[in-house]
């Protein structure tokens, strides 16, 4: 059987698709993907495949904006893990949402799948009364809790817009680019040294009253 240049072209482009579907990362995904864009196109255009031409026409430029737009997370992740915390590079994949004064926008107890990024207005944690003011990231630390449980309960102060991602969404960020788990690490890390520095603080201030209670109870039996 003789092979045609346009049968070439399609068996070479078919491997291309198989070879996508053993890859666990998303920028050599998308390499073999516009790969086979372009063999597909060649062998659309050999056979006067219209269908086949069309569709890999399409396919091509959008393969090209989300390698465009991986790649640019690769870059953006590398400089969060060198130390800039601003998250605004992750609003590509996230939703947005709007947010209104007395909202509760999740409960303590609650059962977390999602992590959010305040762009405009005021939140406040309840129990700790925390102010989460725009630019801040909260809800991220259930990720990393055993039961996924909200550990406080989130208000809506002032109304604004709000940035939300899930979970599962941060895992599959994580797995097409090792680094962000790295960043991920860095950003639940400082909230949680925050908390204990707060705590410690609290409980040194309680201290200092209960010693100063003492101290005018001595002086009120002398």
């Amino acid at each position: 059987m003789k092979i045609t240049i346009a049968d070439a072209m399609g068996y070479i482009a078919a491997l291309l698709v198989f070879m996508t579907f053993w890859m666990k990362t998303m920028v050599p995904l998308r390499l073999a993907g516009l790969a086979s864009n372009v063999f597909f196109i060649a062998y659309g255009a050999l056979l006067v495949a219209y269908p086949v031409l069309i569709l890999h026409v399409l396919l091509l430029p959008l393969n090209l904006l989300r390698l465009r737009e991986m790649l640019q997370l690769t870059k953006r992740v590398g400089e969060a893990a060198a130390g800039d915390h601003d998250m605004a590079w992750i609003k590509p994949f996230t939703s947005v949402r709007r947010m209104q004064v007395g909202d509760i926008l999740f409960r303590k107890g609650d059962t977390a799948d999602r992590l959010f990024i305040v762009v405009s207005g005021r939140c406040r944690l309840l129990d700790s009364n925390i102010e989460i003011p725009p630019g801040a990231v909260v809800g991220e630390l259930a990720l990393l809790a055993p039961d996924k449980a909200r550990t406080q309960s989130l208000q809506c102060m002032e109304g604004g817009e709000l940035l939300e991602i899930t979970y599962g969404q941060i895992k599959q960020l994580y797995y097409q680019n090792p680094k962000f788990g790295f960043y991920f690490l860095e950003l639940t890390s400082k909230r949680l040294f925050d908390n204990v520095a707060r705590l410690e603080s609290e409980i040194e201030q309680l201290r200092a009253r209960l010693a100063a209670g003492g101290d005018e109870a001595f002086a009120h039996r002398t």
